[in-house]
């Protein structure tokens, strides 16, 4: 399977890109979404993250506080790396998961932590979704209603834009209309088929 790998900083919109490429009939496996599925309620990981912190990291129905954990986590760096050895071997293990489990032409797969991470080592090519930092701001703010503070401490803990984009292949900038992504996106969709079928083509023989 062809892997094409989307990052981004927070608020560049990674979310609308990947939904142009499922309009396609294209797979996606979104590494946030497999962190959510490996600490879903009577989970063993969730069990130990409540062992670890307390009450104070469930909601009412015995589902994970998000908020919550990153409010601790962002503010203790002991914690951020107690909780990252716990569940980043568990997600990894769902990630491959879902990539062995697609069927499209090729599949998708976001990360917002492709670069920093061994993520990267699973993706034959890599498109970044690219806007400004005051962009990211004011998106994540209106979005996840997080004070600006908060905001820059999460930008501060990925790859900064530079560093990102010394890996991409490719590059969208994700500043204009929403036709403008849609035909940027349809360009790049036909260029990942005819990478999908010389991959193909390649290991056939």
């Amino acid at each position: 399977m062809f892997v094409v790998g989307v990052t981004g900083g927070i608020g560049s919109g990674k979310t609308a890109v990947t939904d142009e490429f499922a309009k396609l009939d294209i797979d996606i496996v979104d590494a946030d979404r497999a962190a959510r599925v490996v600490v879903e309620p009577n989970t063993p990981a969730l069990a130990n993250i409540h062992a670890h912190f307390g009450d104070r990291i469930l909601l009412l129905d015995g589902s994970l506080d998000r908020a919550a954990l990153r409010r601790i986590i962002f503010q203790n760096a002991d914690e951020k790396r107690w909780l990252e050895q716990l569940l980043h071997p568990l997600i990894a293990l769902e990630i491959q998961r879902q990539l062995a489990a697609a069927h499209s032409s090729y599949v998708i797969f976001v990360s917002p932590l492709l670069i920093e991470s061994q993520q990267k080592a699973l993706c034959d090519r890599i498109l970044v979704v690219d806007v400004p930092e005051e962009i990211q701001l004011q998106r994540t703010m209106t979005r996840d209603n997080n004070d600006i503070d908060q905001v820059r401490r999460i930008i501060a803990s990925q790859a900064s834009r530079q560093h990102r984009l010394q890996y991409a292949d490719d590059v969208v900038k994700n500043t204009g209309s929403l036709e403008q992504l849609r035909e940027r996106i349809a360009e790049l969709h036909q260029r990942y088929l005819e990478f999908a079928a010389h991959k193909q083509a390649a290991g056939a023989q």
